[in-house]
């Protein structure tokens, strides 16, 4: 991935040596005109289970969900005259990693987005066991190599961070029925598995578990400062949300409810409206 942090003299060996032309850099106070804008990651971004009974409710997604009862980043946007009315496109997938993240940003070029939003990394962690993860430099590398795809073509990127899935373990821990949602739909075991049990093996490996979580976060807030002003992380505001279980879907207890992901684009456009200047963008 090339960083913006290359000296010019280090960039001009580089085009002498390879030939290649970096893309005209985006520009961090150039005016936001885009005709489309598109969701990139896993089933968070697709809705999931926000709606009905394990579906993807893609007009309640907090990136490009077209209902009201989200408000979603492209509703937004498309108020503000910064998206094109009917400009959005749901290229998320259920069950996406990282490892999939390249093809979807190919994907979003390849239909002219301008604008994506990222959130992936919730399927790396959540596997059968620990020892299943996904390596951080693994994440890290799926990561670059989407980001590459984006950036030849000037992509604006917005990065939203892992959410915390201990803090999801502890608010529907008490539930009996999130339990035996968990339980019977194996959700999240490396997370997940035996919710009630205090023993020190369980406790560690829920630490574990979010210890990965923050380690793709600090990997995201890197990438995305290597990918330059076209690129903007929300801080961790995602992984540092005070969810409760009224913002987790009935259906599973796993996936953002309307609620949860109404929530996910307030927090989150915060940091999309200071991107833009409060003077460019009034408030909604």
């Amino acid at each position: 991935m090339v960083r913006t942090a290359v000296a010019a003299t280090g960039m001009a060996a580089v085009v002498a040596v390879s030939g290649w032309v970096a893309p005209a850099p985006v520009a961090a106070s150039a005016p936001w005109r885009v005709e489309v804008m598109a969701a990139l990651g896993d089933s968070i971004s697709t809705g999931f289970n926000a709606c009905g009974w394990f579906l993807s409710c893609v007009s309640r997604s907090w990136s490009v969900g077209t209902g009201s009862a989200v408000d979603s980043h492209y509703l937004r946007l498309r108020r503000a005259g910064v998206v094109e009315t009917g400009g959005a496109v749901n290229l998320a997938v259920p069950g996406a990693t990282s490892a999939d993240l390249a093809a979807q940003a190919e994907r979003a070029v390849a239909r002219g987005a301008g604008y994506v939003t990222v959130l992936v990394g919730a399927n790396d962690v959540c596997r059968d066991g620990v020892a299943e993860m996904t390596p951080v430099e693994e994440y890290r590398r799926n990561v670059a190599r989407a980001f590459r795809v984006l950036r030849s073509e000037g992509v604006r990127v917005f990065v939203a961070s892992v959410p915390d899935l201990k803090r999801l373990w502890a608010v529907g821990r008490r539930s009996a029925v999130a339990r035996s949602f968990w339980r019977l739909g194996r959700v999240c075991q490396s997370m997940l598995a035996r919710p009630a049990s205090t023993a020190p093996e369980d406790r560690e490996r829920r630490n574990r578990v979010r210890e990965r979580v923050i380690a793709y976060n600090r990997v995201l807030a890197q990438e995305c400062a290597a990918y330059g002003p076209g690129c903007r992380y929300d801080g961790g505001a995602v992984f540092a949300t005070r969810f409760t279980l009224g913002h987790v879907s009935r259906w599973d207890h796993f996936h953002p409810s309307a609620e949860g992901q109404r929530l996910i684009a307030e927090r989150t456009f915060a940091v999309v409206r200071q991107w833009l200047g409060e003077a460019a963008l009034p408030r909604t």
